[in-house]
């Protein structure tokens, strides 16, 4: 057994070093400044995806409101997987495939940040959202794994993981997404006060 995931592992990491390179994690830079941008102008940020990636939006928005690694004010993040009566109600009634965009219709502005997670890139409720997110001149920022799928030219903002294996694509973004709050947490660091 520990043969087995130690193999996993070590496959995982060499993975990991393939695609984070110093170039791909540069271009990462400029996307936590637009981040930044948008809450110093009043934006929130509404994230979503699918299984895992519900998981990761929440993980996200915990880290926002509360802290990351350092004390801060709370940042405004939703994850718009976390409530169930809308999420059952809308999908039993309408569709799965709009229970995003109908949110996003609800709450985004411009301004905002509509931050979609896919490991595919083709998550159809997300799709739906970018398309709902341009319709009222929200910024888009996707996540996204493999090739970006039908989700890279909808977003505005883009990082994608180009690995195969959802597993190994939820890793790097868990990755990316502690490095986007690290970043965060020092623009929005409190300024000492002189006594």
């Amino acid at each position: 057994m520990s043969f087995l995931i130690g193999n996993e592992v070590a496959a995982s990491l060499s993975a990991l070093q393939e695609v984070l390179t110093p170039q791909f994690l540069s271009g990462i830079d400029p996307i936590a400044q637009r981040l930044a941008s948008s809450l110093r102008g009043g934006g929130k940020f509404l994230i979503m995806g699918n299984g895992g990636s519900a998981a990761d939006a929440q993980h996200i928005a915990a880290e926002l409101i509360g802290r990351y690694k350092i004390e801060r004010p709370g940042l405004p993040a939703i994850a718009l997987s976390t409530d169930s009566s809308f999420l059952t109600a809308w999908s039993n009634d309408y569709s799965y495939e709009t229970v995003f965009s109908r949110q996003v219709e609800a709450l985004a502005h411009p301004g905002d940040i509509v931050w979609g997670i896919s490991t595919s890139g083709n998550s159809t409720n997300v799709v739906r959202a970018f398309e709902a997110a341009k319709a009222v001149g929200a910024t888009t920022f996707g996540l996204l794994g493999r090739d970006g799928g039908t989700l890279a030219p909808l977003s505005d903002l883009a990082v994608v993981v180009p690995l195969k294996e959802t597993d190994r694509i939820q890793t790097a973004h868990l990755l990316i997404y502690h490095a986007l709050c690290a970043a965060l947490d020092e623009q929005f660091r409190p300024v000492p006060v002189d006594g």
